[in-house]
């Protein structure tokens, strides 16, 4: 498939997969995007990883000269869709109001922490790997949320089909799923960050799409919406503090292993959708399992 095609499979599939209401008035993500390259190259080999700076497109330039390759897939935003990834945050708003936070409410907390975001990127050189990829004349997008919306998406799911008692029980579901069967390998897997394993989970928010972490002064507001487990990717030591004292538990599925999860959904719906098979060089804390 062309490399336009590539991008538009993963923008309608990522789509498909929001958790928002008017899911067809959602034609673009910001945080996703082509960063070189010409849009009609046919694309068939791809090195993909969760990160890929000026190191990963070096390395993915020699594999091209040995072995040939047609495209170099980042995960995390790089370049003009690093410096809009606050926009994506808007998601959270959808997920907080289905949970029972006022959308009001929840809304005008994410602006704020919106603007955070987007002052916290503002003095970032973002555009280096982008550079580096247009001295290699090297082919290079990114796809953030889109894969992200595939996480949460199953993980939602499977609590919903599992439905754990306990805080524990929410371990053992997350370690049946490859990815994260995987990662407990490498002393990465899901874990309690806090509350008590044996803890009823009650009402369970998963926070795995919407760019980044949320607000820091919602958790006081889940708790009394009912909210009793947060299942996330990560959570920073800021939030982590605040957390502390709305008397909720937390389970980290792990970051790089949910991001992984999210890729290999979206890959697994782009070749069938398309019809082909993608060869895939993994690098960069990815890791390709396949469900076809």
């Amino acid at each position: 498939m062309k490399l336009s095609q590539f991008y538009d499979h993963v923008v309608k599939l990522g789509s498909d997969r929001d958790p928002r209401h008017e899911k067809s008035k959602i034609t673009s993500y910001g945080d996703t995007a082509i960063l070189h390259g010409n849009p009609d190259i046919q694309v068939r080999k791809i090195m993909l990883g969760i990160d890929i700076e000026v190191g990963e497109l070096l390395l993915a330039d020699r594999i091209r000269q040995r072995q040939g390759l047609d495209l170099v897939v980042s995960h995390h935003p790089e370049g003009k869709a690093y410096a809009r990834l606050h926009e994506v945050m808007q998601i959270q708003v959808d997920v907080l109001q289905k949970i029972g936070l006022d959308r009001i409410i929840a809304q005008k907390m994410l602006d704020e922490r919106k603007a955070e975001v987007a002052r916290r990127i503002l003095p970032q050189n973002h555009t280096r790997p982008v550079d580096a990829a247009r001295i290699l004349d090297l082919p290079f997008m990114c796809m953030h949320t889109p894969a992200d919306n595939h996480a949460f998406s199953f993980i939602n799911s499977l609590m919903e089909k599992k439905l754990p008692k306990t805080v524990q029980d929410i371990i053992e579901i997350l370690k049946g799923v490859p990815e994260y069967k995987e990662a407990a390998k490498h002393n990465a897997g899901p874990r309690i960050i806090v509350g008590n394993p044996k803890r009823c989970v009650g009402k369970i928010l998963v926070e795995m799409t919407g760019g980044t972490e949320g607000p820091k002064d919602i958790f006081d507001k889940l708790y009394k919406a009912g909210v009793r487990t947060l299942i996330s990717m990560h959570l920073s030591e800021e939030h982590f503090k605040r957390v502390l004292d709305a008397n909720l538990s937390v389970v980290i599925a792990g970051h790089i292993s949910s991001d992984n999860l999210g890729i290999n959904l979206l890959l697994d719906r782009i070749e069938k959708e398309a019809k082909q098979k993608l060869q895939i060089i993994s690098c960069s804390g990815f890791n390709r399992i396949t469900r076809n």
